[in-house]
């Protein structure tokens, strides 16, 4: 019979063991996430621009494709310029922004808490013209959603834009990256007549039957998916808002 002893040193000896092969895999592991993570964002960058692209082709046609990256302050001023393959202009890349950071940097900055946050814009040619595309980010029914939404030169004409989940209902919620409700949003507007933010809401039982909701502002919530539509609208308000500033600034309105 093994001492009681023995079996907690052998147990111990164990427990060191796998924790060591598992930080080694995990520091192995580490380059080949960040890549993917990496692959991911300038893909969903692109599908809003309308660019088609896939893990293999991603990086390069982001390369290929991108004016410049523009970084901004909450009150709408530039800070940051990447171009070329060179900072021009600050020393933070805004490709490099963590988007999930940032909106707890922008709420405690306005609670007087914190450094100035800087907010990522990625203006980008495509075969339909020039794009000026904003990452979104927001929570759904069951876990957070994000996206990216593409404008037109004029900043308020929605050219385009890709959403994504984490865990909303298949059939339901999940419904937000599929084409049928993305292709609503192109042409839609963000301002309203008088330059305002207004956004584009998603409206349940349809916005051709809505008394509330310009239609150049709406599009058809999914059905049995109410809570993860309220989810994207609030996402594009909550996000958009914070780059009206620098809209108005461009259009000097």
């Amino acid at each position: 019979m093994y001492s009681n002893a023995y079996i907690f040193r052998f147990a111990s000896i164990m427990v060191i063991l796998v924790a060591a092969v598992l930080t080694t895999v995990a520091l192995f592991l580490k380059p080949l996430q960040e890549h993917n993570r990496k692959v991911e964002k300038i893909t969903d960058i692109l599908l809003a621009a309308g660019i088609p692209a896939d893990a293999s082709n991603a990086a390069a046609i982001y390369e290929e494709q991108l004016i410049k990256e523009i970084g901004i302050s909450l009150e709408g001023e530039v800070k940051s310029l990447f171009q070329d393959g060179e900072m021009l202009e600050g020393d933070a890349r805004p490709f490099e922004v963590d988007i999930k950071a940032l909106l707890k940097q922008i709420a405690d900055y306005r609670a007087g808490k914190g450094e100035a946050p800087l907010l990522p814009l990625f203006h980008l040619n495509t075969d339909n013209g020039e794009v000026f595309v904003i990452p979104v980010l927001g929570k759904g029914l069951w876990g957070p959603i994000w996206g990216n939404v593409a404008l037109k030169p004029d900043l308020n004409t929605v050219a385009g834009v890709s959403f994504d989940h984490k865990a909303e209902t298949p059939g339901l919620g999940a419904e937000i990256n599929q084409d049928f409700f993305e292709k609503q949003f192109i042409g839609k507007k963000i301002l309203d007549e008088d330059g305002n933010l207004y956004s584009v809401k998603v409206v349940k039982g349809g916005v051709a039957n809505s008394t509330t909701v310009p239609m150049q502002h709406g599009v058809d919530g999914i059905s049995g998916g109410t809570i993860t539509s309220n989810g994207v609208t609030y996402m594009l308000e909550d996000c958009l808002k914070n780059y009206e500033p620098y809209i108005k600034k461009q259009l000097a309105l």
